[in-house]
This record gives structure tokens, C-alpha cells and sequence, in this order.
């Protein structure tokens, strides 16, 4: 049987005869020696909670785990913290969303991009007319294992090959060269 005992006092030199007494009770209980005759007078009944040295040594693996052992401690705030405070700090301007100033009209379709950045409209019909022209290679390879090791060279509609062509895998479109893909 543990006894917890709560003592607070104003007085400074009653508070440290208290704390010296319960110090002294707790060094001789984890002892095993028999209380002093001047335990407190008040005390509380409780399941115990300090473990006895003795079996500890004896008994370490026929013991059953103590409710104690399975609490993960850590540090908890004394005080809450406000409301004000809360939204101060959440909504400090640094981590606000920053202003974009850097938007501008895309030239070929009209939507808003950022500067130097690719629109994305215009990136969907460039993956549209790259995976026609993977299809189109891939028909004319056929099969995995017969890529060519040349540089392939996309025609369309209205281009001849030039002299920097000869030598190269060329690929016709049967349709006018979009304004945003280049010619190599």
C-alpha cells in the first residue's frame, strides 16, 4: 500500500521541513525499512505505485506489467494558448498565399499563364500531337526492336527535307505545322 499525501504551505520554512520529511519517508519505503514514527497523519488510500526493489530483482520476468510502464510521458503545456494567439500565428504574413503578380495572356490561345512558364491549354495540344507522332513511328518501326539509331525529323504538310535531313528517320503529318511547334 502507497500513501500520497499534498502539502502545500505559504510559510517558506514549513514548506521545507514538509519536503525533507517526505523525502526521508520516500528513501525509506523504497528501502524496505520500516517507517518513521513521524509519517504524515493523513493519507490516502491508492493501488500501489512504487515498485518494491526486492521482488523487482527476484521476480523480473513473472511480473505483470504495471499500468504505469505503458504510459508514453511527455511534456504538456501549462497554459492554454488564446484564441488571438492562435490566429496570429496562423495567419502571420509570411505564411500567407504570396500575391502573383508575374500572370500574362497566352499568345496562342488567349488564357492566363504566368510568364515564362508553359500555358497549360497549350500543353495538352502539344502531348496531343506528340502522341499522334509516337503513333505514327511506331507504325512505321514495327515493332520494339527495330528502332532506327538516327535522329527522327517530323514533316508536315508543305515541307520538303532539307540536305541536313539525308540520313535521318523522317515522319510525314498530313496536316499544317501548329504555330507553337517549331520546325528543327
Amino acid at each position: 500500500m502507497a500513501a500520497l499525501v499534498v502539502f502545500w504551505s505559504p510559510a517558506r520554512g514549513v514548506r521545507g521541513l514538509i519536503q525533507r520529511c517526505w523525502g526521508q519517508l520516500e528513501r525509506s519505503l523504497l528501502r524496505g525499512l520500516p517507517a518513521p514514527p513521524w509519517t504524515p497523519a493523513l493519507a490516502v488510500q491508492a493501488p500501489a505505485t512504487l515498485p518494491d526493489p526486492l521482488e523487482d530483482i527476484r521476480e523480473e520476468s513473472n511480473k505483470a506489467p504495471n499500468f504505469l510502464d505503458s504510459i508514453f510521458w511527455m511534456a504538456a503545456p501549462k497554459k492554454r494558448r488564446t484564441i488571438e494567439v492562435n490566429r496570429c500565428r496562423r495567419r502571420h504574413p509570411s505564411k500567407l498565399i504570396k500575391l502573383k503578380t508575374n500572370i500574362d495572356v497566352c499568345p496562342e490561345c488567349g488564357n492566363l499563364k504566368q510568364k515564362h512558364v508553359l500555358c497549360g491549354y497549350c500543353y495538352k495540344k502539344i502531348k496531343m500531337e506528340t502522341a499522334l507522332i509516337r503513333i505514327q513511328i511506331k507504325e512505321k518501326e514495327a515493332g520494339p526492336f527495330n528502332a532506327p539509331t538516327v535522329e527522327t525529323v517530323v514533316l508536315y504538310e508543305g515541307e520538303n527535307p532539307t540536305e541536313r535531313d539525308e540520313g535521318k528517320r523522317i515522319i510525314e503529318r498530313n496536316r499544317k505545322r501548329p504555330s507553337w511547334f517549331t520546325q528543327n
